[in-house]
């Protein structure tokens, strides 16, 4: 049985982002959607807690997809989980310096942990947490890039981003 992982923030979780699950869940026997914890880097705009309960919602239905939160670096993690297989989503070519990077580094720290890239549909290629927010902080209709299943709560924490 392969066990692969899907690490991230997630903050908040994208219609990309569940295109990349969906698809690994069809690839890999089990995936564990690994929500990165406390940042040294990164403020987050919703709590790991939320980020959490928001993909759980999301991936409901997926038998073979769950949802834990990790701290700590994700080879340690994921060596702690089981996982024999990183999944990384691409959106661009944008994307590839900056995940060869990580993927290579990974390698060195746990060679025998894999990454696997998965490309997200075209349609979602422009599609970033970042812009989200950015969208939202604005008052913009962030309708078309998130899951409808969350998609009133973000609403509802338009009002963060001011604080």
């Amino acid at each position: 049985m392969t066990l692969a992982i899907y690490p991230g923030s997630f903050d908040p979780v994208t219609r990309g982002h569940l295109d990349v699950v969906f698809r690994a869940s069809k690839v890999f026997d089990e995936v564990i959607v690994a929500v990165s914890g406390q940042s040294r880097k990164k403020k987050f705009w919703l709590s790991e807690t939320e980020r959490k309960d928001f993909i759980e919602r999301c991936v409901s239905g997926m038998e073979n997809v769950r949802v834990e939160i990790f701290d700590g670096l994700i080879t340690d993690w994921a060596t702690k989980a089981g996982g024999s297989v990183l999944v990384r989503g691409l959106r661009a070519v944008s994307d590839f310096e900056y995940e060869l990077q990580m993927a290579s580094m990974n390698r060195r720290l746990n060679p025998e942990i894999e990454t696997v890239f998965l490309m997200t549909q075209t349609k979602y290629s422009f599609l970033s947490s970042s812009s989200v927010k950015e969208i939202a902080s604005y008052k913009g209709d962030i309708s078309k890039f998130v899951p409808a299943q969350i998609l009133d709560d973000l609403v509802a924490k338009y009002p963060r981003l001011d604080a």
